[in-house]
């Protein structure tokens, strides 16, 4: 079946949209017994989530490396927070199990690279992407990769040389080649988020050019959507007071979320300002109706002028020449290298504290 789409929202769920922990064996005993009022969404991601999916010409696919016979339990905790999608795929551990293929139990570039290919043959033309992701795992370079084959900036040959990189079996190198040979090529990535669930500096993002963008929380997404004219004004603000009723954040948290992605050339003042502005109109001609309990719009449209005003434009970031393609195979090996001192390192930790 094909499916047409204005927009296409690639979603990850664990330390994406939900606060996961997996680092030990009681973390997985505990995310597994959780119900959908258990699991909890990183403030403001829900706000976010649910203003891209009630646009009718959005399509909206979640793609986690979560095991299927969780599905029931993630279908009902986002059917708790109001979010409609059209795709959702689990992976399915428990066969990977079964045939004795325990590479592909923590490995996530066979699984999702296939995934995202599959889910884009589906659709009719090239529609445009944004894909959201987080730095626990390799999502920046899964997403980028995807993106540079849907471009054609990577070639079958060295899409075959990353996937043995990453230890896929030859039956998965083989049916990504054979996906990949049936794509309709264009540049449709045009935004890749990532959460830094685990403070992973910024820096380390720059490799991948101006269209990953790392993110702190989800106002800062909404930011980044606004600028790219998926946001209105109106749902940025309203990402922005779901996160205030978190404990977590405060106005002035939020203002120094924005004067962050100012200081690291990822928004341009002139955006912010019209953000501001755009906002400010929409509390005057009373379009939004705050909580007694909420700062009030006009007073959060302030706060964001007044941020804005206080820091002139950033200089600009040095970004990869034009025409520039990263080195997949490396980027590969470096992220297998720096999983494999991660559970050296816990399973230290774990020893020392027994």
């Amino acid at each position: 079946m094909a499916f047409r789409a204005e927009h296409v929202f690639r979603w990850d769920l664990d330390k994406t949209y939900l606060k996961s922990e997996f680092d030990s064996f009681g973390d997985l005993v505990k995310a597994a017994l959780e119900t959908a009022q258990d699991k909890q969404a990183y403030p403001g991601a829900r706000a976010l989530l649910r203003a891209l999916s009630r646009h009718h010409g959005h399509r909206i696919c979640i793609i986690s490396g979560s095991p299927t016979q969780m599905k029931r339990v993630l279908a009902a905790k986002l059917a708790l927070d109001g979010i409609k999608y059209s795709e959702f795929v689990l992976k399915n551990n428990l066969k990977n199990m079964v045939r004795g293929r325990f590479r592909a139990l923590r490995s996530q570039i066979p699984y999702k690279l296939p995934v995202l290919l599959e889910s884009r043959a589906q659709l009719v033309e090239t529609p445009p992407e944004t894909l959201f992701g987080d730095d626990a795992e390799a999502d920046a370079i899964i997403y980028n990769l995807y993106a540079d084959l849907l471009s054609g900036a990577v070639s079958s040959s060295e899409l075959e040389r990353v996937l043995q990189a990453a230890r896929a079996y030859p039956d998965q190198i083989e049916h990504t080649l054979e996906l990949v040979e049936r794509l309709e090529r264009a540049d449709s990535v045009k935004r890749i988020l990532i959460h830094l669930e685990a403070r992973t500096p910024t820096a380390n993002y720059t490799k991948f050019g101006s269209r990953t963008v790392p993110i702190f929380n989800y106002f800062q997404a909404a930011l980044i959507l606004y600028s790219d004219g998926v946001l209105t004004a109106r749902q940025v603000l309203f990402v922005a007071l779901e996160m205030l009723e978190s404990p977590e954040y405060e106005l002035p948290t939020l203002a120094n979320s924005l004067q962050d992605l100012l200081r690291r050339g990822r928004l341009t003042t002139d955006v912010a300002a019209r953000l501001a502005l755009e906002a400010n109109e929409a509390a005057t001609a009373g379009a939004l109706a705050g909580r007694a309990d909420l700062p009030p719009f006009d007073e959060i449209a302030w706060a964001f002028a007044s941020r804005t005003r206080e820091l002139g434009g950033a200089p600009p970031l040095e970004w990869p020449s034009e025409g520039s393609t990263l080195d997949y195979v490396s980027l590969v090996d470096q992220e297998h290298h720096a999983r494999r001192d991660k559970r050296r390192a816990r399973a230290l930790r774990r020893r020392r504290r027994s």
